[in-house]
């Protein structure tokens, strides 16, 4: 089993498949000292819409980094493992408030981790538009 480069938007079916399964996964973002701060996450992945989505609470540190790196976004890495697979998405994160993408990033991850994320006023979404790709299938 080689690592490989995938491209984000057009993965094998055998890496689709990886990231369609139920796995808990890392979100990396970058401290304002330039630090990583790696912390647990669901994510879902749309290779469609060249996105990486991650639901949270908008007072979280994670959201804090995000918008800390200002309009252009931030750069970060989302991951998942399940023994010798592995799989990472990389990209520029964005948080986003609007309903619409936050009912949309729900409904995701109520698809990929079989449960109904519970209700949260204060939820908002980083959306990760995805640059690079790579894994080990």
């Amino acid at each position: 089993m080689a690592s490989y480069p995938v491209d984000p938007r057009q993965p094998d079916a055998a890496y689709l498949s990886f990231w369609r399964e139920r796995h808990l996964c890392t979100l990396t973002t970058l401290r304002p000292d330039g630090t990583p701060h790696v912390v647990p996450v669901g994510v879902t992945y749309d290779p469609e819409a060249g996105l990486a989505r991650v639901i949270t609470n908008k007072s979280s540190a994670k959201v804090g980094h995000v918008l800390a790196a200002g309009a252009d976004g931030a750069r970060v890495a989302v991951c998942q493992v399940d023994g010798r697979r592995w799989a990472t998405l990389e990209g520029q994160a964005f948080v986003r408030t609007e309903p619409e993408r936050i009912a949309e990033a729900e409904r995701r991850y109520a698809e990929r981790y079989e449960r109904v994320p519970s209700p949260n006023p204060s939820r908002v979404v980083i959306e990760i538009e995805l640059r690079a790709a790579m894994g080990r299938g």
